[in-house]
């Protein structure tokens, strides 16, 4: 891949996440209560303690760099780093209405870190790493930045067959038009889906006692409907996709999602499985 078209694909992802940042917004409570599991365990992963100095890629909203700036109290600081400015905005009111002075977030390219070697106690990245063009230089600068003997703690998507609230939508889509097969090597949600792979390039880096875990889970909407409108609010992919439909399409779309998604009732909720990926890896001493 080209310099040139990696910055087109960034550019682009940046464009996205921008767009559907106040989507994010509406539904942060939704994601707080869901999701909160996930945000602890890379804190934990992250071997995350009082004073220590955390870099989070790819924060989006919020998400953990403002849990970690709880854990590493006011004698500690974050740095969270993102693309898209809106969604930062957002984080940033977050941390203002929780009091949280000990955390900054600014745009950045995970790929070409703005830091000093050795200058951060540990690294922390939910869902960001697998859309990057250019992986192996982002666990590069991940390890050149960490300090000898602390912690990076990373949560990418497993298979997409274990996750089918993200795979409804793209099968409903391809049920009205013909979509290409993606590129499994290109960047996208399930890029680094396969055990080791993340793994294996962290490795390459230099880092050591390497986990890699398929960490299972549930999330939970009110009704199908619910559940529609989330993923159309907040998922720049598919809206990218949406854009082409017709409306009789857009509509039949909505029915096929919101009648897949019934499969997932459980009692008065549709409760959908998760399959993370958790790889944590330590920089030697």
């Amino acid at each position: 891949m080209t310099q040139q078209s990696s910055q087109q694909l960034i550019e682009g992802q940046r464009q996205d996440w921008n767009r559907v940042a106040g989507g994010w917004e509406k539904w942060d409570r939704f994601f707080d209560e869901q999701m909160a599991f996930l945000n602890h365990r890379l804190v934990a992963d992250a071997r995350l303690r009082f004073g220590m100095r955390l870099l989070d890629l790819g924060s989006g909203t919020g998400y953990p760099a403002l849990l970690g700036a709880q854990t590493v109290g006011s004698s500690g600081s974050v740095i969270g780093l993102d693309l898209a400015e809106q969604m930062l905005a957002v984080a940033r009111r977050k941390a203002t209405t929780l009091g949280l002075a000990n955390v900054t977030f600014r745009t950045g390219d995970v790929t070409a870190l703005p830091f000093d070697a050795n200058s951060f106690d540990a690294v922390t990245s939910r869902f960001c790493l697998m859309f990057l063009p250019e992986i192996p230089k982002a666990t590069a600068e991940i390890a050149r930045v960490l300090r000898p003997g602390n912690w990076v703690a990373a949560a990418v998507w497993s298979a997409p067959e274990k996750n089918p609230s993200i795979g409804l939508s793209m099968e409903a889509i391809k049920s009205v038009i013909e979509l290409p097969t993606p590129d499994p090597t290109a960047p996208g949600i399930f890029r680094l889906a396969k055990p080791g792979d993340l793994a294996g390039m962290l490795q390459q880096t230099g880092l050591v006692d390497v986990t890699d875990q398929e960490f299972l889970a549930e999330w939970s909407y009110v009704s199908a409907d619910e559940y529609y409108t989330s993923l159309m609010e907040i998922a720049a992919p598919i809206q990218n996709l949406m854009t082409t439909l017709s409306a009789p399409q857009i509509q039949e779309v909505r029915r096929l999602i919101t009648q897949s998604a019934t499969q997932y009732q459980r009692g008065n909720r549709i409760t959908f499985p998760l399959a993370i990926r958790m790889v944590a890896a330590r920089k030697p001493l």
